[in-house]
């Protein structure tokens, strides 16, 4: 479900990216600051939503150098690591809770040809354990890294954007996990590869 509205959003960008995009004078003069989010916070509508919410906040250094803080909050109840497949968010391999995650990120982006670029975050993140019947077990940590490579779009005279994107996340220190919760998340990798995203912001 998750998969398929990200590509459907991707495609849209590139629909609308000839539109709008391409349309403006190549000495457009670009806006230093930005605020952003994510479209995956539709997901919230779902049955079982992640209480997935982002608050990003941009500051263009140079025409191709880029940072911002990316404010996160979002709940799972999966190994993060399982990829694609029969075992991707399967019932089978549920945690018993969910873990509730709170993060405050770097993000540097990096402008490669027109509106491609490259991008790397850095979230650490305070995580809450919580067991089925809502009961708090214990907190932990996360540092949590994601590799993005994607297309900036601009729309409406380079005031609003889209950036379409794919990205490998990882998160290389996960500690004070339950043991509940280990016994699930010990098969599988701590990275997880092709993940769509879509991201939209105001610049001003």
């Amino acid at each position: 479900m998750k998969l398929k509205l990200i590509l459907l959003l991707v495609l849209l960008a590139i629909l609308i990216n000839p539109i709008y995009g391409q349309n403006e004078p190549k000495d457009t003069t670009y806006k230093k600051y930005f605020i952003g989010t994510t479209a995956f916070m539709i997901a919230n509508l779902l049955p079982k939503p992640p209480s997935f919410y982002q608050l990003n906040f941009g500051y263009r250094i140079t025409k191709k150098d880029v940072v911002s803080i990316e404010l996160k909050t979002w709940t799972y109840r999966h190994p993060l690591g399982i990829p694609y497949g029969d075992s991707f968010e399967s019932p089978t391999l549920e945690y018993p809770g969910f873990v509730r995650e709170y993060g405050v990120g770097i993000v540097y982006q990096r402008f490669l040809w027109k509106g491609l670029y490259a991008a790397v975050h850095i979230a650490p993140f305070l995580q809450k354990y919580v067991d089925k019947n809502g009961n708090k077990i214990q907190n932990g940590f996360q540092l949590f890294n994601t590799y993005r490579v994607g297309y900036h779009v601009k729309l409406f005279k380079n005031r609003f954007f889209i950036e379409p994107s794919i990205a490998m996340t990882h998160w290389p220190i996960n500690t004070n996990t339950p043991e509940s919760f280990n016994k699930l998340e010990k098969p599988w990798p701590n990275y997880f590869l092709f993940e769509p995203g879509f991201h939209l912001g105001y610049k001003f």
